[in-house]
């Protein structure tokens, strides 16, 4: 059949509009015949609801694209190729759970780092696995774009364990680019990025506009804590200056759960005593967003999906589908098999890289080392990832503990 199906897996989350618009921005390069939209029986109404207004959203474009809907997620899946992961295991409930049961204990329990981190990667990755298989019998030449958190430990999970293609994927590298870009009034024709790392553990190790090395000025940007670098979900902060001048990189938002610590758990306490948790934040949102999704009026992104933290993620995510499917090797910032680019992590390992993304998928970047400073804490966390992923697989209650015992926060 000519055309794309595309299947987005989690369709009912508040991020789906993100994705539609990035598709329409891309009617040229993206020949959709199909959108299968699937959630399960806990987020129907919402699909419902997101359903709706995707058709709206279609319409207004003058686009004749499919759009089905349900609850089979075998059938979304059947000959699609490309699938869309954006599920939450648990739905909000869990991540407020998560959130406030580390609190309690004092710990940090961030979606992503941390408690937290470590029981969505639980919760998840079997459930991950068990698309993936499906894939492997519906749709076997289709690549999986995952931006199901925890990103890095999702895909690792994959690679390793079954025999899809898949390409992990956050925004976090992409809304420092753009805050950098802007901030630094930089020509994006002729810039050179580059992030290594991992998932929520990245840095931007170098940028050159044509021949000049620009990282001086990043630094000096870093230290200012401007609003553009971060999410978001994130408040705005300022790094200390002995670490920038120390490490001579720009690390990303979600390293100061780590860097920062003592300051970040006051900060979650106080919020969770306050306005809420994260959590707690993003259910009221989410349920704001909806009723704006309702109304049948409404046939675009709204603009308050911005404040939901997911910003850019319609470029992201399709530009990355396109340049795949067009063989446009534009280079992007992904979750992939590590593959010696990164010297001191295993081959086989997941890593955030930026990568030359082809028809046949991302080929990432050689990164100049790590100082052993640095490294040391990547060789850490990515050690605790493993154990994650292993003990996820297995359900192994040990290795969990090990995993657990590693992670620095």
């Amino acid at each position: 059949m000519s055309g794309l199906k595309i299947a987005i897996i989690g369709a009912g989350s508040s991020y789906t509009p993100e994705l539609i618009e990035g598709f329409i921005e891309r009617a040229c390069e993206l020949p959709l015949r199909e959108l299968a939209l699937v959630d399960i029986e806990a987020g129907r109404e919402k699909l419902e609801i997101i359903t709706a207004l995707t058709r709206r959203m279609l319409e207004k474009a003058g686009l004749d694209i499919r759009v089905t809907a349900g609850l089979d997620r075998k059938e979304a899946l059947k000959d699609a190729d490309f699938v869309c992961s954006q599920f939450r295991v648990g739905c909000l409930d869990a991540r407020i759970s998560d959130e406030r049961i580390s609190l309690k204990y004092q710990v940090i329990g961030q979606e992503t780092n941390g408690l937290g981190g470590f029981s969505k990667a639980i919760r998840t990755i079997p459930v991950a696995i068990e698309i993936a298989r499906e894939m492997e019998l519906l749709c076997p030449d289709a690549w999986l774009i995952n931006f199901t958190n925890p990103s890095g430990m999702v895909t690792e999970a994959l690679l390793q364990h079954t025999n899809i293609k898949v390409v992990g994927l956050c925004n976090v590298p992409v809304i420092m680019e753009r805050g950098l870009t802007e901030m630094l009034a930089l020509d994006p024709e002729r810039c050179c990025m580059q992030f290594a790392g991992l998932n929520h553990f990245v840095y931007l190790r170098e940028l050159y506009e044509g021949a000049e090395d620009r990282m001086p000025q990043v630094l000096a940007a870093a230290l200012e804590g401007d609003e553009r670098l971060v999410p978001r979900n994130i408040s705005p902060f300022r790094w200390p200056e002995a670490l920038i001048r120390g490490i001579g990189m720009l690390p990303c938002p979600y390293l100061r759960y780590y860097y920062l610590t003592d300051s970040i758990m006051a900060e979650e306490l106080a919020e969770a005593a306050g306005e809420g948790t994260r959590g707690e934040v993003v259910k009221k949102l989410e349920a704001a967003l909806f009723e704006r999704y309702r109304d049948p009026e409404l046939n675009e992104k709204p603009k308050e999906l911005e404040g939901r933290g997911g910003q850019y993620y319609s470029q992201a995510a399709c530009e990355l589908i396109s340049s795949i499917y067009n063989d446009k090797r534009t280079i992007m910032h992904v979750n992939t098999r590590n593959d010696g680019s990164i010297a001191g992590l295993p081959d086989d390992a997941a890593v955030e890289v930026s990568s030359l993304i082809t028809r046949s998928g991302p080929k990432p970047l050689n990164v100049k080392p790590f100082d052993p400073d640095t490294l040391v804490l990547l060789q850490l966390m990515k050690r605790f990832e493993s154990l994650t992923v292993e003990s996820a697989i297995s359900g192994c209650r040990d290795t969990a503990i090990k995993a657990l015992t590693l992670n620095p926060w």
